[in-house]
């Protein structure tokens, strides 16, 4: 028997916002516990809440950037559930009136385009953070930080339109790269600021009916939501043909040991037993207030992409790695500012020099773009003098390698270092008489008619030059000497 995997993600995406949805409070990540809270957030009788504008146009923005519709009418309800790090004991989201619905999200699939249905976007607050501490018996307890209580919520459920793990990645990566060009969330997963809850399941190819699902939690990568999917699979499958059945339960991945385990049984809307949230009225949006947001929505990586290709002349390869991230396409479209001139001159080796040395630096010491120590404005310099024939590709490399490690800018390195590149043909004339001098064997390869054997008496006029003679030059020299 053969299996079709479906897969639909819950998305909860922490809006960049100064304050909590419903109180004046820090969303400050890394703050003494319970510093950020009030008596709104912590759930004190009495308080009511006041809803934060800045979540509304984030959210709309999002809603209106996935092709969603916008309800102009929307409601808060309380989800009812025993939180032990959310005092109130049920938790403001909404239900039944989203503020967005019926949207999509396209991805690339081989050389298709999929598009990947998206069920609704809805506000809610965030439940605060357990820290538990486990010695003997004795010693067992939790600690409760309420720093987060509050903070503001945008939950994007996809329909399960997603047949692998690999379309669900990117998803996932689509719509991250879209809420960061917005601007409205930070999507830092390690901070919980851009979470997932995957709903899987399989069924037998041709069946109609969905399976039993189970939804995977504690997910902090794309990579491990891949991984957690891809394991669940093979577990689901096993065990249906073994003879067993799927449990409908939420599950946690562990990625060290590349497992999930049972968390608890999957509960169901009335579970929860929504009701209307009394101290909130409903949310009621204006044609103009929405137009407003439309006209907020930047370029966004699919029409930079596109610009990228046509005003550039990049590769369909390259401009999609570039405007991936909003950061990186930023960092590039300065340097290509900076370099000035005529942008197609160094659209292709800045993109080279981006995609390779930097970002394998950058990788490879845990860093990012935003915190790089080559600027734009030294990168452009290092382009236009490897232009100008002030260096070589060669010695620009070492140049390179000093930027990164002193953030100190070329022109200062090649002066510091002597790196000037040696264009005076007089002078390279001389090097190449030396080397020819020196290399008997290679001449007479030459003159026999292998033309390659030019290309080690370039290589070792390079050598004396200590790597500064200008090849273009060197290879006309050695040639006319030789002819």
């Amino acid at each position: 028997m053969q299996f079709e995997t479906v897969i639909g993600l819950e998305v909860h995406s922490q809006l960049k916002t100064n304050s909590k949805i419903f109180c004046g409070c820090s969303t400050h990540f890394g703050a003494e516990p319970n510093t950020n809270i009030c008596p709104v957030c912590t759930g004190q009788p009495g308080v009511l809440p006041v809803l934060n504008k800045k979540v509304v146009e984030h959210i709309v923005t999002t809603g209106l950037s996935l092709n969603c519709t916008i309800n102009k009418t929307s409601v808060f309800s309380r989800k009812q559930y025993f939180y032990p790090d959310l005092p109130k004991n049920y938790q403001i989201s909404q239900y039944d009136m989203p503020v967005c619905e019926h949207g999509y999200a396209d991805i690339t699939v081989g050389e298709a385009i999929k598009r990947i249905g998206i069920t609704r976007i809805h506000l809610e607050e965030d439940a605060g953070k357990l820290l538990h501490a486990i010695g003997s018996r004795e010693l067992e307890y939790s600690l409760v930080d309420l720093n987060r209580t509050g903070v503001p919520l945008m939950e994007i459920v996809s329909e399960p339109d997603m047949r692998s793990p690999e379309e669900a990645y990117q998803y996932l990566a689509a719509l991250k790269t879209i809420l960061e060009y917005l601007g409205v969330s930070e999507c830092n997963m390690e901070e919980g600021k851009f979470r997932c809850d995957a709903n899987v399941s399989i069924r037998p190819i041709g069946q109609k009916e969905f399976g039993t699902k189970a939804e995977l939690k504690n997910m902090n990568s794309l990579k491990n939501v891949r991984d957690a999917l891809e394991y669940e699979v093979k577990r689901q499958t096993e065990l249906i043909l073994s003879g067993g059945k799927v449990a409908m339960e939420t599950r946690l991945w562990d990625a060290a040991t590349q497992t999930s385990h049972s968390m608890r049984s999957k509960e169901e809307a009335h579970d929860y037993r929504y009701f209307p949230e009394p101290d909130l009225l409903p949310l009621t949006l204006s044609d103009d207030f929405i137009e407003q947001m439309r006209k907020r929505i930047p370029e966004l990586s699919t029409a930079k992409k596109d610009r990228f290709i046509a005003e550039l002349g990049l590769s369909d390869y390259d401009a999609g790695v570039l405007s991936a991230d909003k950061a990186l396409s930023d960092y590039y479209e300065k340097a290509i500012l900076c370099a000035g001139g005529d942008k197609k001159t160094y659209a292709k080796p800045l993109c080279n020099w981006i995609t390779t040395e930097l970002l394998g630096r950058l990788n490879a010491n845990n860093t990012s773009i935003e915190e790089s120590p080559v600027t734009p404005q030294s990168l452009a310099t290092l382009a236009q003098q490897i232009t100008s024939g002030l260096i070589s590709g060669k010695i620009a490399k070492i140049v390179f390698e000093e930027m990164f490690a002193t953030s100190k800018a070329p022109d200062v390195i090649i002066k510091e270092k002597g790196l000037v590149q040696i264009s005076d043909e007089s002078e390279i004339s001389k090097l190449c008489d030396e080397v020819i001098a020196q290399n008997p064997k290679a001449i007479e390869e030459f003159k026999a008619g292998k033309e390659r054997a030019i290309g080690s008496l370039v290589g070792a006029v390079m050598k004396k030059s200590q790597g500064k003679a200008n090849p273009a030059i060197v290879n006309k020299i050695l040639k006319e000497k030789l002819s």
